[in-house]
């Protein structure tokens, strides 16, 4: 790159802006070496001692991730960091899944979550982002993922998404220190906001459902897409899915509950103009409340 110091200053500002603000990775990584892995790794599953090492999750560094061309994997090999053989995002999500559910109290799934080494995300992150607002709240606001601003706070939806989300929740009078308990369907930031992989998604997966099984909640509000087309399974868009109701539920849920996706707050400050979308759903959620209503079950 060539130019004066003020240049190379834009570029990088610019650069920061986009969301590459952080170098990933300092050793480099032998790409023909991983793609022969899968086949060793299925050929010597681990069993024995060495199994129950690797359903530990120890001390884990990501090798793969990715297929060739960028596509998601879900069966990413980790290698321990003291060395070893590679071992599955299979036996990732097996070590997350029984720290999870050892989990009796929010403090103990948070404690969880520092000592699981399982996702590669938490090599890049600066803090993990478990969770914020009123902890016995009747509803919670399920996000994506943390942000640069709550990367370096540890909290989520603080930065210029978060302080929109708390003046669209005041709408229907709503507030975080009170009635809403906020989180993420991913605990660490992806490098530079990129889309997380499956296997990154899945290595949350336990804690995310197990976290939903200690709160109980009333009311889930999904906020974006990646969140409901992770836990709800649907492959529709946002634009498809906001504004819609379903019922989430899993094995350690009391019961159904009622759940509404709208649009994430860092897309309507992309694209403002549809933050009147936003307030249909904002207003349909607060009658359903109030009426102690599942519009998933009634019809609408």
């Amino acid at each position: 790159m060539t130019g004066d110091s003020g240049d190379m200053a834009a570029v990088l500002a610019w650069l920061a802006e986009a969301g590459a603000d952080e170098a990933v990775g300092d050793v480099p990584v032998d790409r023909y070496a991983l793609a022969r892995a899968p086949e060793r790794a299925r050929a010597q599953p681990p069993d024995g001692a060495q199994g129950r090492r690797s359903a530990e999750g120890a001390g884990r560094t990501p090798t793969a991730g990715r297929e060739s061309g960028g596509a998601a994997r879900t069966d990413a090999l980790w290698r321990p960091q003291g060395g070893g053989e590679l071992v599955s995002a299979d036996a990732a999500q097996s070590s997350a899944r029984n720290l999870a559910e050892s989990a009796t109290t929010l403090a103990e799934l948070r404690g969880a979550l520092a000592r699981f080494d399982g996702c590669s995300l938490k090599d890049t992150a600066k803090h993990l982002v478990f969770a914020d607002g009123a902890p016995d709240a009747r509803v919670v606001v399920m996000g994506e993922a943390p942000g640069a601003e709550e990367d370096r706070q540890g909290k989520p939806f603080v930065g210029r998404s978060g302080q929109l989300l708390d003046r669209m929740l005041a709408w229907i009078g709503l507030t975080r220190a009170e009635s809403v308990y906020i989180t993420n369907v991913l605990f660490w930031r992806p490098p530079g906001n990129r889309t997380p992989s499956n296997a990154e998604k899945a290595a949350c997966l336990p804690f995310v459902e197990r976290h939903l099984a200690l709160k109980q909640p009333d009311y889930i509000l999904f906020a974006g897409g990646q969140a409901a087309q992770t836990l709800l399974g649907r492959r529709e868009g946002v634009l498809k899915l906001r504004g819609r109701w379903f019922t989430y539920q899993n094995a350690d849920l009391a019961r159904p509950v009622p759940a509404l996706v709208t649009l994430h707050p860092a897309y309507l400050l992309r694209q403002p103009a549809q933050k009147r979308l936003a307030w249909r759903d904002l207003l349909a959620f607060q009658d359903a409340m109030a009426q102690g209503r599942n519009p998933a079950e009634d019809g609408g």
